[in-house]
């Protein structure tokens, strides 16, 4: 399509409405199915099941396995951006890599490595068995398939900002007397706070979304080791849809709040700067 075409009303037009079409289809279609069979049954059935006795442990371990995840995520992604972006190292590239690796891995077989090295016959199995240690089974496995997952996140999004804004304000800092802590509070976190909101923002949504790493390391134990995802999908094979799309909503209503303020944050945060997405 030559760019006069493509300017020209009609054509602006019919993007707009293809646009909106696979939005409302793929987008906003699910969303109202997903309330409109949550209270089916009613606003009684739809709060009973939201405060079901399994629903509310899912609840909490979904919150619980977020809470630990998310700010270990973060200390990792800012050590990792800052190493990448402020330092040159042998084995840079190495690093960057790695990073990337869960975004090209299957949450499945994330899981399974951990199977691999913490479960019964796995590497550590005996170890742990004979120390009384539970991973896999357990919250740990949960917490660790889901940083194994997450990490990227938070330092995709932080390095290229930090590479963008250079060194100089780091090294005038330092030229000052600033030590290396005061540096980093008073000079690099200001400069990349909407960057780390943003990155912390898609972390979080992931990390209480994820369900193929923690499906495999859970043991689908039913009030003990079931996230929400895992929850809602008992429910579903169990037949009792009204519960499981109610307990489903809950995961909605994170997924627009999510998106609500990534579009917020976008808009602060594109002033400034770009993402690393």
């Amino acid at each position: 399509m030559t760019r006069g075409a493509a300017s020209t009303p009609l054509a602006r037009a019919a993007l707009l409405g293809i646009a909106l079409a696979f939005l409302g289809v793929f987008l906003v279609a699910p969303l109202v199915a997903v309330f409109a069979e949550a209270l089916s049954k009613g606003f009684a059935a739809y709060g009973a099941a939201l405060i079901e006795r399994d629903a509310l442990s899912a609840v909490r371990l979904t919150l619980l396995v977020a809470a630990i995840s998310v700010p270990l995520n973060i200390v990792f992604g800012l050590a990792a951006s800052w190493a990448i972006a402020k330092f040159d190292f042998r084995g840079k590239s190495v690093l960057i890599t790695l990073i990337d690796l869960p975004f090209s891995v299957s949450p499945v077989v994330s899981g399974l490595i951990y199977v691999l090295l913490f479960g019964a016959q796995g590497w550590f199995g005996p170890w742990l068995r004979a120390h009384d240690v539970e991973i896999i089974f357990a919250v740990p496995g949960l917490v660790l398939a889901t940083m194994f997952i997450t990490f990227p996140f938070v330092a995709r999004e932080l390095i290229p900002l930090m590479q963008e804004q250079g060194r100089d304000d780091e090294e005038a800092a330092l030229s000052l007397g600033a030590s290396g802590w005061q540096t980093f509070r008073r000079v690099t976190l200001p400069n990349i706070r909407w960057g780390l909101l943003y990155g912390v923002l898609l972390c979080n949504a992931r990390a209480m979304g994820e369900f193929g790493a923690v499906s495999v390391v859970s043991g689908h134990i039913r009030g003990k080791t079931n996230t929400m995802p895992l929850h809602v999908e008992i429910l579903y094979n169990e037949y009792n849809f009204a519960a499981a799309f109610a307990v489903a909503s809950l995961l909605a209503l994170l997924a627009l709040v999510t998106l609500t303020l990534k579009s917020i944050l976008e808009w602060r945060y594109g002033i400034h700067g770009r993402t690393g997405y």
